[in-house]
């Protein structure tokens, strides 16, 4: 598998020398700013003693407070967590919010842990990065492996060592300790603005188009019903146990529910079984790759079938499969822009809870929709005044603001 801070680094290079920027802004921008490796112990429901391994990589700072996911997965490793940092400080940047960019990990299978297990690994964890993380230093969030349980021990660890309730030190937090209203299903809600946006620029009615995800997590899942709800025929799915096709569109409300439940997709009906390739290769109107990076490599990109893919994943597409789909005429949405909704809402949970005044849920959507149409067009308008894709151009508009802010502080002393 490609290495996924080798795509962040081709990717920054690429609209680096596009930019002409300064080869020490340049070596700044390339560079992580701040790592944290930690290995702690663990005590396991046998009375047993595990050491995990975790990091937290704070990559730029120029624009305000580091914010990045947790991630809980058996693949962590410190390259991931480099080029998942930057991608969060692109991502803050194309869609204009103040953050920088960071990510965290632990490497372990959550699913082989007690909750009391859990419990403790992540309150473990939290104390070991608890001297970089905090509301105003770098601000955590949900990832893969990770949820609002996980957020909530995360905070009161926080809150527990500075004294006091800390409410702002993580975002996805469940709603009765200062989380915000339309935070779980941000990421899928805003992949179905953008698909919104890109349907009506090409014509195309979303109601009877067909879409397939790979990945039916919180991302993909709720992308799915969402979609559904608006009249899409979600053709195919996919999860860590397999792949369900159906032509003429799955049962998506029921499969979510059942998956949520705790069920695998390979044990639900309604669709033949695929296998992974199968389903990037589906003729769909619209692929929404959602689950692990590097999915979508020049080999797989040959296959494709797709007219848009919109990246509900960080770095679905090396930059191989990129150059594929460019020559197919395939329009890609690049994750710095298509995943933005988790991180513009927690943008917006973190702003209620430095002034503990909390919004509605409608306000909430409105204010995603807002934000990421806006940066949607910011993106497409740079991408026809310099002729480049959406990715390039998404890449642009990011590291020229980064840049910029990273300018004007100057370099300190």
């Amino acid at each position: 598998m490609t290495n996924p801070l080798d795509t962040a680094i081709a990717q920054f290079e690429s609209a680096a020398q596009r930019l002409n920027l300064d080869p020490g802004l340049r070596q700044v921008l390339a560079t992580c700013k701040r790592e944290l490796a930690t290995s702690f112990p663990v005590q396991m429901d046998d009375g047993s003693i595990k050491v995990f391994t975790g990091y937290r990589v704070q990559h730029n700072l120029a624009r305000g407070p580091a914010k990045g996911g947790i991630r809980y997965h058996p693949s962590v490793s410190l390259d991931e967590m480099r080029a998942l940092a930057m991608w969060m400080t692109w991502k803050s940047a194309v869609v204009n919010i103040p953050y920088g960019g960071a990510k965290g990990g632990v490497i372990v299978d959550p699913k082989s842990l007690s909750q009391t297990e859990l419990e403790n690994l992540t309150r473990r964890y939290a104390t070991e990065i608890s001297i970089i993380i905090g509301d105003n230093q770098d601000i955590p969030a949900p990832d893969m492996g990770t949820d609002e349980r996980v957020m909530a021990w995360i905070m009161d660890t926080i809150s527990m060592h500075r004294g006091y309730t800390v409410v702002g030190a993580v975002t996805g937090k469940p709603v009765s300790v200062g989380g915000t209203l339309g935070r779980k299903e941000a990421t899928g809600r805003g992949i179905l603005y953008l698909i919104q946006e890109l349907a009506g620029d090409h014509g195309i009615s979303l109601d009877g188009a067909t879409v397939a995800i790979q990945g039916f997590g919180n991302v993909g899942g709720v992308a799915a019903t969402l979609l559904a709800g608006e009249g899409a025929r979600i053709v195919g799915l996919s999860d860590t146990s397999g792949c369900l096709y159906n032509g003429k569109g799955l049962d998506v409300q029921t499969l979510w529910r059942r998956k949520r439940e705790g069920a695998s997709l390979s044990d639900l009906g309604g669709g033949d079984c695929l296998d992974g390739a199968e389903l990037l290769s589906l003729q769909v109107d619209f692929l929404v790759p959602a689950a692990l990076e590097g999915q979508i490599t020049a080999q797989t990109a040959r296959h494709m079938r797709a007219k848009f893919v919109i990246e509900g994943a960080n770095g679905p597409t090396t930059p191989e499969g990129d150059a594929v789909l460019a020559e197919k005429g395939v329009v890609v949405l690049p994750d710095i822009l298509a995943n933005a909704g988790g991180v513009i809402v927690s943008y917006f949970e973190w702003v209620q809870d430095l002034q503990f005044f909390f919004w509605e849920e409608d306000q909430v959507r409105e204010r995603l929709q807002r934000v990421i149409t806006r940066a949607y067009r910011e993106v497409c308008a740079r991408a026809q005044k310099e002729n480049v894709s959406l990715r390039e151009a998404a890449l642009l508009l990011a590291v020229s603001r980064v840049e910029e802010a990273t300018r004007v502080r100057g370099i300190y002393p």
